[in-house]
């Protein structure tokens, strides 16, 4: 027999985008403020534990059909990538650079290479907690 999960599954979907919401203000703060690709990763992966926890694994991978250890490895390597791009500039490894852009609808911004290893950082933390959690659950 199936528990009544009604009330527990209504919040989630609520809870989890509110969740998500600010694990990408998280993200994109982190440059000049606290947060960034780790405190962003951690926050996506704990909405979706939160989505494993209200539904069954197999309904969530039916919504969010992800590898989740495809998604570490390809955060590593956008995160050392973004490293030894630095080293084409004949800088040090890790160097990073910036400039301020007029876009569209944003108007002038600062677009930086540390958002990219931000990026990566967070598909490592996604990818490495999230496997973490299925493992542990004994369905990975």
């Amino acid at each position: 027999m199936k528990p009544n999960d009604v009330i527990l599954q209504t919040v989630t979907k609520v809870v989890t985008f509110i969740i998500l919401t600010f694990a990408v203000y998280l993200f994109l703060a982190g440059h000049h403020e606290p947060g960034g690709g780790f405190i962003g990763g951690l926050v996506i992966t704990s909405g979706l534990t939160l989505l494993y926890l209200a539904f069954d694994i197999e309904s969530v991978r039916q919504g969010v059909p992800v590898d989740f250890k495809i998604v570490a490895a390809v955060g590593v390597f956008i995160a050392v990538a973004t490293g030894m791009g630095s080293l084409l500039f004949d800088s040090p490894f890790l160097s990073q650079t910036y400039g301020y852009y007029n876009l569209p609808i944003f108007g002038e911004t600062e677009l930086a290479t540390a958002v990219l290893f931000d990026l990566g950082v967070a598909l490592a933390v996604v990818g490495t907690g999230v496997t973490i959690i299925l493992s542990i659950s004994g369905d990975a």
